[in-house]
C-alpha cells in the first residue's frame, strides 16, 4: 500500500459507505466498478490486520478507528480469537431501511462485531447500529449491546470532544489573529458577522444554509447591508467524477451566492462572502473569534468539530451558535439554537433571533457551553473510552471459552471403541437456521454423510429434533438405520422399525387448548407470526416477523403463558430461536439422552465406549447436562454444542457452523484414512 494509491484503496469507504451512511444514493449501475472497488476494502483491511499480527502480542489492545476498517475486528478475532478490540465509528450510522441498500450491509455488521466494544457519537447512531443488527442478522439486542455468535458485543455511545488546550493556544496565543481579527472587523465595520465552515459536501447543508439566510433577508428587511455570511468552504478529500451529482454542488453555491448577492447587494457590499478553499490556520481562528454568530445547516453529520471550536473562540465574545439538529454534536450542546435545516423560514427566524438576543441570554447560554466543551475535551472521551473497554474485557476474560472439537481426541477414541452412540439435535446442527422453518430441508451431503454414519454396525445414529414426526418421516424416514426422537422426546422412532412410540401417551393434553387460544390471541395481533401445531407440543413462531416487534410480542406472549397455564398445567414454557414452544414439563431431551444411554448398556450388556453428542440451543442443553451427570467415563464422551466459543454452555467443545458438524463426521466415516492437520 503505497500513499499515492490511496484513492485507489478508500474509494468503496468514500464513495459507497460514507455516501450511504449520510443517507446519499447513487443511481444504478453494473456494479462492475463497485465490485472491484470491494476488492480493494477487502485487501485493506487484510493488510491491516497483516501488519497489526506482525507487532501484536497477546494482551495488547487494538483500537480501530471508523468506516474505512470495517471488515479489520472480524478478520482479526479470525485469525486470534481471544484479542481485545475496541472499535468507535466517527461519522452518522444509518437506520436499517437504508442500510439495506447497501450490497455488503452483512459483512460490514459483522466485520465490525468482531470487537468486544463499538463506539458511536450519539444515541441515535448507535441505536441505529443495534437495530440493523437485529433486523438484518437477526441478533438479539439489549440495552448495552448485540449477542453475536455467542458472544455479547458492547455499543455505547462516546461523544467526542477537542483538544481544547491547543485550540485556546492557536485561537489566542497566536499574535497574527490579532491583527486578522482588527482587520475582519474593520472591514466589517458596522455589520453583524455570521460564520459558516464547511466541507464541500452535499451533506454539509450549505446550499440549505444559503437559501435559508436569503430568506432571512426577505423576512427581515432591517438587517439588510448590516449582516454579513462569511462562507468557507473546503474541498473534499476524495476526486469526484464529473457525472457525480456532488460535483454539481459548488457550481450551485456560486449560482446561490450570486443571487442573494444580485438581490440584496450593492457596488460597495456584498452580503455573502464565499471561499471555496483552505483557510490558514490563523485566519480559521480569527474568523471563529471575530463571528457575531456560528451557523451549521448540516443536513447529516458526525461530530462536528468546528461548532465545539467556535464555542472555545467565544468564551469572550458569547457569540451565539445555531446548531443543525441532524449534527452529532446536537445532543451534547443543549444550549445551542436548535434548527432543522430543511426547515427554512424557522432558519431564517433562528438567525434574527440570535442577532437579537439579549447579553444577559448570550452569557448564559455560552457559559453553559463553554462548560461543557472545555470539560468533555478529547483527552476525557479517549479516558472514559478505554475506561468501559478495560470494563467490557474484564467481563470477556471471566467468560467460558468453550475450546474446539479435538478432532485428534475423536477419532482416536472412535476408532477404539466397540461401540458407539450419536445423538444430533437438527435445526442450527445439521442444518443452518432459515427464516421459513419448513425449508430447513437436509441437503443430499447431510442425508449421505447420515447414512454412511449408521450403516457401521457399531454405531447408534439418533436424531432428536424438536421437529414433529411427519417431517422428520418425510426427510429421513428412508435412513432405516437412523433412530428418530420428535417434538423434543415426546415421540421415539428406533433404528430399523417403522414404529413410533408416544411417550407422553399418557399425559393430560388438556392444557393445549388454552395454550392455542392464547397463541392465537398474539398471532392476530402479530402479522407474519404463526402457530405450528405438533401432536403434543405447540410453537408460536415469529421468525417473519419485525425483529423487534417479534421479541416484544414473545415476551407479552411467554408472560401470559406463565401467569396462565404454567399455573394450572405441568407444562415448561420453552424459548427457541424465534419461537415459543410449550409442551409437557416431564419430555426433554436430556431425559431421551439417559433413556438411550441405558437401553444402550441393557441391550448390549455394558454402557457405550463412544458418545458424540451436538446441539445448538438451549434445549440441546438438557442432552449435555445428562451427559456431564452420568457415569461415562468423560474421554468417551464429546458433548459440543455448535455456535461461539464465548457462548454459555454445559458442552466441552465447539464446533462453529453446522458445515463444520458434517465435515468432522465425514471424518469419522473416512477415519480408517483421516490425516489430520
Amino acid at each position: 500500500m503505497q500513499l499515492k494509491d490511496q484513492g485507489r484503496w478508500r474509494r468503496y469507504a468514500e464513495r459507497e459507505i460514507y455516501t450511504l451512511f449520510h443517507y446519499k444514493q447513487h443511481g444504478p449501475t453494473d456494479g462492475r466498478s463497485e465490485r472491484q472497488w470491494w476488492q480493494d476494502y477487502q485487501r485493506l483491511n487484510n493488510m491491516f490486520a497483516d501488519r497489526i499480527l506482525e507487532t501484536y502480542k497477546p494482551g495488547d489492545i487494538v483500537w480501530i478507528h471508523d468506516y474505512h476498517l470495517f471488515l479489520l475486528p472480524n478478520i482479526l478475532r479470525q485469525k486470534v480469537p481471544n484479542i481485545y478490540i475496541g472499535f468507535f465509528l466517527h461519522v452518522p450510522f444509518p437506520s436499517s431501511e437504508f442500510l439495506r441498500c447497501l450490497s455488503k450491509r452483512k459483512d460490514i455488521l459483522t466485520g465490525a462485531l468482531g470487537a468486544n466494544m463499538i463506539g458511536f457519537q450519539s444515541h441515535t447512531y448507535s441505536r441505529h447500529f443495534t437495530s440493523c443488527c437485529t433486523r438484518i442478522l437477526a441478533f438479539s439486542s439489549t440495552k448495552g449491546g448485540i449477542d453475536a455468535y455467542g458472544a455479547h458485543v458492547a455499543v455505547d455511545v462516546f461523544p467526542i470532544g477537542i483538544d481544547v488546550q491547543t485550540v485556546r493556544k492557536l485561537a489566542y496565543g497566536d499574535p497574527n489573529i490579532e491583527n486578522t481579527i482588527f482587520n475582519i472587523k474593520t472591514i466589517y465595520s458596522g455589520k453583524k458577522i455570521i460564520v459558516g465552515r464547511d466541507r464541500l459536501d452535499s451533506v454539509r447543508g450549505v446550499t440549505q444554509k444559503l437559501m435559508a439566510f436569503e430568506m432571512f433577508l426577505e423576512r427581515y428587511p432591517q438587517w439588510r447591508g448590516k449582516v454579513v455570511l462569511i462562507q468557507v468552504t473546503s474541498p473534499t478529500s476524495m476526486e469526484e467524477q464529473k457525472e457525480e451529482p456532488d460535483n454539481k454542488l459548488s457550481s450551485q453555491i456560486s449560482q446561490l451566492v450570486s443571487t442573494i448577492n444580485g438581490r440584496f447587494g450593492s457596488i460597495s457590499f456584498s452580503p455573502v462572502q464565499y471561499y471555496p478553499q483552505y483557510l490558514p490556520r490563523h485566519e480559521y481562528f480569527a474568523l471563529l473569534r471575530a463571528a457575531d454568530v456560528g451557523l451549521i445547516t448540516s443536513v447529516r453529520d458526525g461530530m462536528n468539530t468546528t461548532s465545539l471550536e467556535y464555542v472555545v473562540c467565544q468564551h469572550k465574545n458569547q457569540g451565539p451558535l445555531i446548531l443543525s439538529e441532524f449534527s452529532g454534536t446536537a445532543g451534547i450542546l443543549e444550549d445551542a439554537i436548535h434548527i432543522n435545516p430543511w426547515d427554512l423560514t424557522g432558519v431564517a427566524n433562528a438567525i434574527n433571533t440570535a442577532l437579537t438576543m439579549t447579553p444577559e441570554t448570550k452569557a448564559k447560554k455560552q457559559s453553559a457551553l463553554y462548560e461543557h466543551v472545555t470539560t468533555h475535551t478529547v483527552v476525557e472521551w479517549y479516558d472514559e473510552y478505554l475506561k468501559r473497554l478495560l470494563a467490557n474485557l474484564s467481563s470477556f476474560n471471566k467468560s467460558i471459552i468453550t475450546p474446539a472439537l479435538d478432532k485428534h481426541k475423536l477419532i482416536s477414541q472412535y476408532r477404539s471403541a466397540r461401540r458407539r452412540l450419536f445423538m444430533f439435535d437438527y435445526d442450527g446442527t445439521l442444518t443452518p437456521i432459515v427464516k421459513d422453518p419448513q425449508a430447513a430441508i437436509p441437503s443430499d451431503r447431510v442425508l449421505r454423510t447420515l447414512k454412511s454414519l449408521a450403516a457401521d454396525p457399531k454405531n447408534a445414529v439418533w436424531i432428536i429434533s424438536g421437529r414433529d414426526q411427519n417431517f422428520l418421516e418425510e426427510w429421513m424416514g428412508h435412513i432405516t438405520e437412523l433412530g428418530l426422537s420428535a417434538e423434543h422426546g415426546c415421540f421415539i422412532r428406533k433404528p430399523r422399525s417403522e414404529e413410533w412410540t408416544n411417550l407422553a401417551a399418557k399425559a393430560n393434553m388438556g392444557w393445549q387448548n388454552d395454550v392455542l387460544e392464547i397463541f392465537q390471541y398474539f398471532t392476530e395481533r402479530t402479522p407474519g407470526a404463526f402457530i405450528e401445531r405438533k401432536r403434543v407440543a405447540l410453537t408460536w413462531h415469529y421468525r417473519p416477523v419485525d425483529p423487534e416487534y417479534g421479541a416484544h410480542q414473545a415476551k407479552e406472549c411467554r408472560a401470559e403463558l406463565e401467569r396462565t397455564v404454567a399455573t394450572k398445567w405441568p407444562v415448561d414454557i420453552m424459548e427457541g430461536k424465534a419461537n415459543l414452544e410449550v409442551r409437557p414439563a416431564f419430555v426433554n431431551k436430556g431425559e431421551i439422552a439417559k433413556r438411550l444411554i441405558d437401553e444402550y448398556a441393557g441391550v448390549h450388556g455394558h454402557e457405550p465406549e463412544f458418545v458424540l453428542c451436538l446441539g445448538d440451543d438451549f434445549t440441546d442443553e438438557d442432552m449435555f447436562r445428562a451427559l456431564k451427570s452420568s457415569d461415562l467415563p468423560p474421554d468417551h464422551v464429546f458433548s459440543v454444542t455448535v455456535g461461539a466459543s464465548s457462548k454459555q454452555t454445559q458442552a466441552s467443545w465447539h464446533l462453529r457452523e453446522p458445515a463444520d458438524v458434517i465435515s468432522t463426521v465425514t471424518l469419522l466415516n473416512n477415519s480408517k484414512s483421516a490425516v489430520l492437520e
